[in-house]
């Protein structure tokens, strides 16, 4: 099983996945909006990116198949990433575990909000984004807010085969 051929899906999620990884680690998210540059604020950061990336790729006629590659990747390497940082073996799992759950919850949360839901986009973005430490000043989560929508028209405005790009 280890010498199987990817799929071209496969290989297309994962490199939509690394891109979404770097966008998620862009400076302006740390400095400008607020997001605490920690294992949390950067889990956050990346979930945010990955849901709206998800909510993207679902558009696609063959969507359900590339979300669910693009989610395999992301935590294929969020499981090798707590290795590397020297999670024991057996917390891996419950890690992991957890942190889909918490994608999940945040991705209905940021669907839900962009939908002119019951919650605003802020709030949402206030409870969700910032590794559990929110900043103080409205200023950053305004900032988040309008980096969040401006990323969601890029995503809805970016070809398929140019999402990787």
């Amino acid at each position: 099983a280890v010498f199987r051929r990817r799929k071209p899906e496969e290989e297309f999620a994962a490199s939509v996945y690394r891109r979404t990884a770097e966008q998620s680690r862009t400076p302006e998210l740390y400095e400008r909006c607020g997001i605490p540059d920690n294992l949390y604020g950067r889990f956050d950061s990346l979930a945010l990116h990955a849901a709206l990336m998800i909510d993207r790729l679902r558009r696609e006629p063959d969507g359900d198949v590339v979300a669910q590659a693009f989610f395999d990747a992301m935590f294929s390497h969020l499981d090798l990433t707590l290795r590397e940082i020297g999670v024991q073996d057996l917390g891996v799992g419950r890690r992991i575990k957890i942190m889909a759950e918490g994608l999940h919850g945040r991705a209905l949360a940021y669907r839900e909000a962009l939908a002119d839901g019951p919650m605003p986009l802020g709030e949402v973005l206030r409870r969700n984004a910032y590794g559990g430490s929110p900043p103080d000043s409205s200023e950053a989560v305004d900032g988040l807010e309008a980096y969040v929508r401006s990323y969601v028209a890029k995503l809805a405005a970016t070809a398929r085969n140019d999402l990787a790009k």
